[in-house]
């Protein structure tokens, strides 16, 4: 059963839990989590600032940019498939041992796009980032649950997630930022020197025994939580809202230099604001999920993100100055409503099924996620490739009004 008002969950942006309790408590402080927000954040600024990038990428190396958006549709996918397997994988190396591999062969991944001449090896990097990613994010946050007092827990898990946070807020533009004056690999470069300072902070900051004794949930245990339809219906509507978050993210910049004429310069800005403004919807989601119930702010969010959305592709057919006022109130309303949603989301997940199947449930809404990613991301490449730029908008807003029908099902089933 779905409650209408369900405690926040202790993660305040796009992530999750792996392990499965009972785990020991550890005897940290909360110094040991900010190590572990280290690769959070490397790995979200990474994920994050290829979008505004992608005409730089398609340019240089001489592809149409719905060739080029293949960087983003195989990223998600793959990351949405490997996460789970190479969780189950690695259950038996030592916790720490795990990020440390994740994180190194995310930071080789940056290594090889920064240095890649060609689009297939830069497709093979963003699969070794992919790999590491989908280990790395449930690692580190499950890890943090245990190496801290139980009272602390979820700040600990907060911390981490923060790192992803500021990843949205500051790497993203300054990513965008650094990649339009110096290049797109960069980027990477940057990337890759975040990665080893992550990879010193968990030496440093992280036992080597912590973590010890936790257990990782087999594919099994996963595919029994999955096949809860409360759970299965909230996954519904994850699906469709990642479906329409990626069919117009990766495309900001194609969107915003047919509509706007926006050159570097605007779309680094434009970009810098949606990144600021997601952030807010992260912080202001979580409150608004304590104050009004999780069910008020996935329903008002997914409203907001349908307005959005259709306001983008209302632009196209408006003159500049008009087209330049709703567009950019789109992009602002944008970033906020679509991250706004996601604790509530966590906390509406944690609330309908037990609590020792709540961390697997978060697992599969990641995996959900960046399935919806792949899906919206490989759509807005189509879009793209046929020169329909007020469709990206269409088709985002479609998806995000089956994912409000979906959402209503859900508060159906919850209320008989």
């Amino acid at each position: 059963m779905v409650h209408h008002k369900s405690p926040a969950p202790a993660a305040a942006a796009p992530t999750v839990v792996e392990a499965v309790a009972p785990s020991p408590v550890g005897r940290g402080t909360l110094l040991s989590p900010a190590f572990l927000a280290l690769g959070t954040f490397a790995i979200g600024t990474e994920g994050f600032m290829i979008a505004p990038l992608l005409p730089t990428i398609a340019d240089d190396l001489g592809m149409s940019l719905a060739a080029t958006a293949t960087l983003v549709v195989v990223f998600t996918l793959v990351l949405a498939v490997s996460s789970p397997i190479s969780t189950v994988l690695t259950a038996t190396l030592r916790r720490r041992d795990t990020l440390l591999l994740a994180m190194a062969i995310f930071t080789a991944g940056n290594l090889v796009a920064a240095f890649s001449s060609t689009f297939a090896a830069l497709l093979v990097a963003r699969v070794m980032m992919a790999v590491a990613s989908g280990l790395y994010i449930p690692g580190a946050n499950s890890l943090a649950g245990v190496i801290v007092p139980a009272g602390q827990r979820g700040r600990a898990l907060a911390i981490v997630s923060g790192g992803m946070t500021i990843a949205i807020a500051l790497g993203l533009p300054l990513g965008a930022v650094l990649g339009h004056a110096f290049g797109w690999r960069t980027t990477f470069l940057a990337v890759a020197a975040m990665g080893f300072v992550a990879i010193a902070g968990i030496r440093l900051g992280i036992g080597s025994d912590a973590g010890a004794g936790m257990a990782v949930a087999s594919l099994g245990q996963r595919l029994g939580v999955v096949r809860r339809p409360a759970i299965l219906r909230l996954l519904a509507v994850s699906l469709f809202w990642a479906v329409g978050a990626f069919t117009a993210y990766p495309y900001i910049a194609p969107y915003l230099t047919a509509v706007l004429g926006f050159g570097p310069t605007g779309i680094s800005a434009t970009v810098s604001m949606w990144g600021l403004a997601a952030a807010l919807g992260v912080t202001v989601g979580g409150t608004l999920n304590d104050r009004l119930g999780s069910d008020r702010v996935v329903r008002g969010s997914l409203v907001a993100l349908l307005i959005s959305f259709a306001s983008l592709a209302a632009a196209t057919l408006l003159p500049p100055p008009g087209a330049l006022a709703v567009a950019l109130a789109a992009v602002a309303a944008w970033g906020f409503s679509v991250w706004s949603l996601f604790p509530a989301q966590m906390a509406r997940l944690i609330a309908a099924g037990p609590a020792s199947e709540a961390p697997v449930a978060l697992a599969l809404n990641t995996s959900t996620m960046y399935l919806g990613f792949s899906i919206g991301s490989a759509i807005g490449a189509g879009i793209v490739g046929l020169g329909v730029i007020w469709g990206i908008g269409v088709v985002a807003a479609l998806s995000e009004l089956v994912a409000l029908a979906l959402d209503r099902r859900v508060k159906g089933r919850a209320m008989q």
